[in-house]
């Protein structure tokens, strides 16, 4: 028997029916409400709205847990590799050999971009954003790739635009950094894996043979992995609400970058630093601060503790937490802000308030600091997540495209002026 809810306005009741998540999740259906009740919800930044079914990624922030098609983020991040996640979250299976060789294969053969595109990496100037930059490099395949405009493709030419998008995305992004630096660009090298040929192109100097460490590479893999998708965050929702268009991928993905670039969604692993370097500048004592923190009249408080979904603890910061440690202990880098956060980390995971609240460092935490012991600016930080969250924003437009999903269209409370007649400009 179908379950259903029961909405009473004047007095008239309505049956909306109920639906269930595989995971439990249980959702009203409200999608005729306009047209039999002539009502609206209001739901002021979605965050009680369900936009779309999703059989991608699974999360329940009360339990910290995450999931990408059902496969626990645990396994992935330390069986998996971000090119096997990626294939995964796109086509819904893991792949087998042959269809993973042939996959890297594919992307391995469209590293390289339009030379074309230089000429419009050569008119940012260097105090251009990185983020401004990629987001006009990856639009820009449009016009490289006009065919990617067809709303009707075959799923060929769509296979063509996801390898084209996974490959040149690193390309775009080292580059992005080449031009903030004013260095030449590298083109990619493609005897090496997917991080290391990125890191090679971030950092290697003219005539020189750059060497890629391989737990440096390793850790870079695992951070993909933990931002390769996180169900409808906002980011996630523009791609979609854009694709709903049947706008490109390019320009869809180009959007994403754009939502993904707002303090409030990518960038907190870069206040993270920003915090970091304040404190080093006060002087470098962790306890004033921790006590600022705990003093709600301060107006303080800790960047890259807790998480605004996870309310236990965030399963990605326990897996990243180790390749940080293996990364510091590597590279043997001698940074006091880096010394700075780790004794923030030790004191939030033994002090009482701190645990009480469940203010655990989040993910955002140790990848900043993962960044800044690879030498990688703070501007370039979230276009780090982009590298990531690619995957996933791939998945959901795919998704979308083959649900064949109406176009995104929310509705609004109008609260300005009524009716009023138009007076001349002499009579105002």
């Amino acid at each position: 028997m179908s379950r259903t809810a029961e909405l009473i306005i004047d007095g008239k009741s309505y049956k909306l029916p109920i639906i269930e998540g595989s995971e439990g999740e249980v959702a009203i259906e409200i999608g005729n409400l306009l047209e039999e009740v002539k009502v609206i919800t209001l739901d002021p930044g979605y965050k009680n709205t369900g936009a779309t079914k999703s059989a991608i990624t699974f999360l329940d922030g009360d339990h910290g847990i995450l999931r990408y098609r059902g496969y626990p983020i645990e396994q992935l991040a330390e069986k998996s590799s971000f090119i096997e996640v990626a294939y995964l979250l796109i086509f819904g299976e893991l792949p087998t050999q042959p269809q993973l060789d042939k996959f890297t294969h594919d992307i391995k053969t469209h590293t390289l971009v339009h030379e074309d595109t230089k000429k419009i990496l050569d008119g940012f100037p260097s105090t251009s954003h990185p983020m401004g930059v990629l987001a006009s490099l990856f639009c820009s395949q449009t016009a490289f790739y006009p065919e990617s405009l067809d709303p009707n493709r075959s799923a060929e030419g769509v296979y063509l635009s996801i390898v084209r998008s996974l490959a040149k995305m690193p390309t775009f992004a080292a580059w992005s950094y080449k031009n903030a630096v004013g260095h030449p660009v590298n083109y990619p090298d493609n005897s090496i894996d997917y991080c290391s040929r990125f890191l090679k192109m971030m950092f290697a100097l003219p005539a020189e043979d750059y060497n890629v460490d391989p737990v440096v590479a390793n850790a870079l893999d695992k951070l993909l992995i933990l931002h390769a998708d996180h169900e409808q965050n906002c980011s996630t929702s523009t791609v979609r609400i854009v694709g709903s268009s049947k706008a490109s991928i390019y320009s869809s993905i180009s959007a994403g970058i754009n939502a993904l670039w707002g303090p409030l969604h990518g960038g907190a692993n870069q206040e993270v630093i920003v915090m970091l370097e304040n404190i080093r500048k006060d002087g470098g004592d962790t306890e004033k601060w921790i006590n600022k923190a705990k003093d709600k009249n301060s107006g303080f408080r800790l960047m890259g503790f807790g998480h605004r979904v996870y309310k236990n603890f965030d399963p990605r910061a326990k897996i990243i937490k180790k390749a940080a440690d293996d990364v510091l202990t590597k590279l043997g880098v001698n940074d006091p802000v880096l010394e700075i956060a780790q004794k923030l980390e030790e004191a939030a995971l033994k002090d009482p308030y701190f645990v009480e609240r469940r203010l655990y460092p989040n993910v955002d935490f140790y990848s900043g600091i993962i960044y800044r012991a690879l030498g990688i600016p703070v501007d370039m930080f979230t276009v780090m997540f982009a590298i990531g969250r690619l995957p996933g924003w791939i998945a959901q437009w795919k998704e979308m495209r083959e649900n064949k999903e109406p176009i995104g269209r929310p509705r609004q409370i109008y609260t300005g002026h009524t009716t009023r007649d138009y007076t001349s400009i002499t009579k105002r």
